[in-house]
């Protein structure tokens, strides 16, 4: 998948200007701990060390029973200094599967960079199954990509490419705590920002929107390529609008893209610039926007054509789909 499909995931897209984002249903705040405990296995969970956090040892078969675990007792008969310090290892989960002809070569060379860390074979796994997230994504086939990218962590927890991944499924299916979590472990791992309009977008579905606007505006967001603040500006003005702040939510899509028609993105810009000004009454204005949308946009990802037949008062009446009308039967 491209860098800009595996960032974006559908990111700050809103339907009307950005003014319907449901919070998630849990509510609650991202888990804590990029800066827990020991690394785990296999990118466990955070607190869980090499040790599977069993604790004190139990005490040996042999030896006298008045010895402490750590007075240097033998171990039993056939085992190991230290084994039973050794969580017995979980059993291995299916992964889901493959089709043969998805060879994980489809990622971009910097996640291919990235998976250098792993074992040729996992890292041959691992780039297939973050290929599948991409594909079952654009099938809207949710919960195979979250078993794929879940797949992914399991394999490579340290790879921010994976984390990413399933940060995105989570992130679509309106789980903003856990993509939160997944979105900042990409950014300490890789120490890039390029997620931080999600990160905003995510604070903002959990309903905290002054934090939202904080992060918006850290000094992480002045590192933003051209097509990562167009987005961010995408996101803001969707919050003032959460707030009613009409005047400020407009003022926030006033980006130098805005007037960029040509560059990628800025018709997703035009868009919620049009619908803001139709918000606010200026309704001639936002049919002007609205046209061009409709120029700019060339695969058809907004609805502007709708919205202008809605300001015109076309009314288009839906007879179903390959079905022939009656004729009327003779008076």
């Amino acid at each position: 998948m491209s860098d800009d499909d595996q960032r974006r995931g559908g990111a700050s897209r809103s339907d009307r200007g950005g003014s319907d984002r449901r919070p998630s249903s849990g509510g609650h705040g991202p888990r804590r701990g990029a800066s827990g405990g020991g690394r785990g296995q296999g990118g466990g969970p955070r607190g869980q060390g090499a040790r599977g956090g069993a604790g004190a040892p139990p005490r040996s078969g042999g030896g006298d029973p008045r010895r402490g675990a750590g007075s240097g007792a033998r171990p039993a008969d056939g085992q190991e200094r230290g084994g039973s310090r050794l969580a017995p290892k979980s059993p291995r989960l299916p992964e889901p599967r493959i089709p043969d002809e998805v060879t994980g070569k489809e990622i971009d060379r910097s996640v291919h960079q990235q998976l250098r860390t792993l074992s040729k074979e996992n890292a041959d796994g691992v780039a297939k199954h973050l290929v599948m997230v991409a594909v079952m994504l654009e099938a809207d086939e949710i919960d195979a990509a979250m078993a794929h990218a879940e797949t992914a962590v399991r394999r490579a927890g340290r790879v921010p490419a994976a984390r990413e991944a399933l940060g995105m499924v989570a992130y679509r299916t309106g789980d903003f705590a856990r993509a939160l979590t997944e979105f900042r472990t990409v950014r300490r791992l890789s120490g890039s920002s390029h997620l931080l309009p999600l990160m905003v977008d995510c604070e903002r579905g959990l309903g905290r929107h002054d934090r939202a606007l904080e992060l918006a505006s850290s000094p992480e967001a002045k590192t933003l390529t051209a097509a990562e603040r167009l987005e961010l500006a995408i996101v803001v003005s969707g919050i003032r609008r959460d707030l009613g702040q009409l005047d400020a939510a407009l003022l926030a899509l006033q980006v130098p893209a805005l007037t960029q028609g040509r560059k990628a993105g800025a018709h997703r810009l035009q868009y919620a610039y049009a619908d803001t000004l139709l918000a606010l009454g200026r309704t001639d204005e936002a049919r002007e926007w609205f046209h061009k949308v409709v120029d700019a946009d060339t695969d058809l990802e907004t609805d502007a054509v709708e919205r202008l037949e809605e300001l015109d008062g076309v009314v288009l009446e839906d007879f179903g789909d390959d079905e022939e009308l009656a004729p009327e039967p003779p008076a």
